[in-house]
């Protein structure tokens, strides 16, 4: 969910490392130069193997790259919160690190090896090497020495406040867009006023200022270098002229013409950072919504960026984030957490968009709480949960419908470890958006062993079906099938495979097995785009298998990632943009990438489809056959929004490029830049 992909598994290493040790039950502040626990020749080696294996993430000197620091007073203090008393020990640690690095290919060292680099990694945090005993992996000593931050309990950081105070001057007085233009946001062609466009999530434009025939002339407006480091997966909001992005802790406001910033307003985090993403904000009444990584909802002034209020809304500590752009209906922000890799008790909730307090709260895996649930089995007694989210709502909005994809079970990966169907994971779940209550939910992937989330609930839409017109819904996750339901009966009226499908029906088990997707296959955080006139989706994908191995047993650590067994990346992967047709699930066409496909796609009544590539290659395609109009490479790889909009009677596209995360890029990583294209 939001996910490891996102540089979870980085992080969880990092979190993990700047904690000091202490011996026994001893709750005052560990002597660092008393007995070590390692030899200087252990380090050594650990350094060595860090620079071979780490380094290129973390950095050559511990103090973060493309995954955070793992060294420094400012990253220890991150991870002082809460933790004074942890009973987490050593081999935890070695646990965690073992079961989750290096990336794309953990447990591929030796147990010595892993030990060499934690002690690397503790002596450059101010433990001292000495001795001839080294550290050995399932030692005693590696069982029972506690792991302590490096501090008294007195010092230790205060908890997190429940609410940040704002600026009393900047409660928006009037300003929109409204409730009336956000119902109407599927007609509008000069903005682009939700994560999706609208609330029926088509991601369609009906503009065609650019189409089949001039695409070929799109040249660049002008860029925008956002200046911040870390993953760029933003999807941006166009109002009235101004364009607003995100990144981890930025929220910027650029001319939507020049791409001139407005205004940066700069997110201070209060708790633990959990999974550095943010994919975006929702914009009303003034008022601009998003969530933070160490789960707090902001509120700003959208005209000004002041801020209006913040509040705690999730649990950080214990592995909840907010990842996803907020859905704004009426007075409330609708939003929920990632965080199922953590083992979070997901769910949904709606918060009052005038000071953030809590309206009603939906669990998505309530069974996993509940003794006997007939639908989470739990033979051994462990932690269970997950259900987390991270990808857009949608929302009938006359109906009072909302519409939620809930991801995968945790554990992740040993299905036998909690069995039945683990309601309501990995589900579409529909909800009465004033009350969260429950109206339907219909599960696509029951009691999942492969991490394969349901991600996208879009688009709404309605097409004839043996000569009736139907409310549909498209539905798409990490399993790499596009569903098309009909919301009245709940019935799936077709399945249409989008990537390479193998070994989907073997259960993970202790022997190693290939299966395809891997779990970062299928549709990730983007989801299809609808062309209301040519009656066709379009759907970008992800075709990289994986060899996925289950554990015996499972460790639970809170707020760490929680994974019963080890997935190693296959070496080669592709991507693959295809066109389905709307109300059959018909192929139509696909265009094949060398790389994954995870960036945004749009589409437009001028017959003209947007998307990005990994390769950093901006695209427009022909709608009606696939053929390429136009190229132009943005240097980074393309993994947030792709959005059209009309301005002063011109129609411009802007293309998010930059790193979406690190397990997406490899050679071409980019910074987080905004790009602007439009006709000479």
């Amino acid at each position: 969910m939001s996910r490891w992909f996102a540089g979870a598994v980085a992080v969880t290493v990092a979190a993990s490392v700047t904690l000091a040790m202490s011996q026994g039950t001893k709750d005052t502040k560990q002597d660092t130069k008393a007995t070590p626990l390692f030899t200087a020749q252990q380090v050594a080696e650990g350094k060595t193997l860090y620079a071979a294996k780490c380094a290129a993430c973390h950095g050559e000197t511990l103090q973060g790259g493309a995954a955070g620091p793992l060294a420094g007073s400012a990253f220890a203090a991150r991870w002082t919160s809460g933790w004074a008393d942890s009973k987490l020990t050593v081999e935890d640690l070695d646990f965690i690190i073992r079961t989750t690095m290096p990336k794309g290919s953990p447990g591929t060292m030796s147990a010595a090896e892993y030990t060499a680099v934690l002690t690397y990694i503790l002596q450059q945090n101010g433990y001292e090497a000495g001795g001839s005993i080294p550290l050995r992996a399932g030692s005693a000593r590696m069982r029972q020495t506690r792991l302590r931050f490096g501090m008294a309990k007195e010092s230790a950081a205060a908890p997190p406040p429940l609410r940040v105070p704002g600026d009393p001057a900047a409660v928006p007085k009037g300003g929109g867009p409204t409730q009336e233009e956000l119902n109407r946001a599927a007609d509008s062609t000069r903005n682009w006023l939700y994560h999706t466009h609208d609330y029926s999530g088509a991601r369609y434009a009906a503009l065609d200022q650019i189409n089949q025939q001039n695409a070929g002339q799109l040249r660049p407006v002008c860029v925008f270098q956002v200046g911040d480091e870390g993953n760029f997966q933003t999807g941006p909001i166009v109002y009235q002229g101004t364009m607003y992005i995100t990144t981890n802790q930025s929220t910027v406001a650029l001319d939507a013409t020049t791409c001139r910033p407005k205004w940066r307003y700069k997110w201070v985090p209060r708790a633990h950072e959990v999974w550095r993403n943010n994919r975006g904000v929702a914009i009303k009444d003034g008022y601009l919504i998003r969530g933070t990584s160490d789960g707090y909802l902001l509120a700003l002034n959208a005209d000004t960026g002041a801020l209006v209020w913040a509040v705690k809304a999730a649990d950080a500590e214990q592995g909840e984030t907010f990842t996803m752009a907020p859905l704004l209906f009426e007075d409330m922000v609708l939003i929920g957490p990632a965080g199922s890799e953590n083992a979070v008790s997901g769910w949904v909730g709606a918060f009052r968009l005038q000071d953030g307090s809590p309206v009603w709260k939906f669990q998505t895996v309530p069974g996993a709480t509940l003794a006997g649930s007939e639908s989470w089995g739990n033979p051994k007694g462990i932690k269970i949960g997950g259900g987390a989210v991270w990808t857009p709502f949608s929302l009938d909005a006359e109906k009072g419908e909302l519409f939620v994809a809930v991801t995968n079970p945790a554990p992740d990966l040993p299905a036998n470890l909690r069995p039945g169907d683990n309601r309501y994971s990995n589900s579409v779940v529909v909800l009465d958006v004033h009350t969260g209550k429950l109206l339907w939910y219909r599960q696509m992937v029951p009691n999942d062993s492969h991490d394969w989330d349901l991600t996208q609930v879009s688009p709404l839409f309605q097409a004839k079906i043996e000569g009736r017109d139907t409310p549909l819904l498209t539905t798409v996750g990490k399993d790499g099938i596009l569903r098309t339901l009909d919301r009245e009966s709940h019935e799936v009226l077709y399945s249409t495979p989008v990537t390479t499908i193998k070994n989907a029906d073997v259960p993970v088990s202790s022997e190693a097995t290939e299966a395809c997707p891997g779990a970062l296959g299928g549709v990730e955080w983007n989801g299809p785009a609808l062309d209301r006139e040519l009656d066709v989706l379009y759907v970008n994908a992800v075709d990289w298998c994986m060899t996925f191995t289950g554990a015996e047993t499972v460790r639970h650590i809170p707020g760490r990632m929680y994974m019963g067994g080890i997935v190693k990346f296959g070496d080669e992967s592709q991507g693959w943009l295809t066109a389905i047709d709307a109300s059959t699930g018909a192929v139509k066409w696909k265009y094949q990438s060398k790389r994954p496909m995870v960036s945004a796609v749009t589409a437009t009544k001028g017959n003209v489809v947007f998307t990005g590539e990994l390769t950093g290659d901006f695209l427009a395609l022909d709608a009606q056959s696939g053929k390429v109009l136009y190229r132009f490479n943005t240097g980074g790889g393309i993994g947030g929004g792709v959005v059209t909009y009309e301005e002063a009677g011109k129609q411009y596209v802007a293309v998010m490029s930059g790193r979406p995360s690190q397990f997406w890029v490899n050679e071409i990583a980019g910074a987080p830049t905004v790009f602007l294209f439009a006709l000479p």
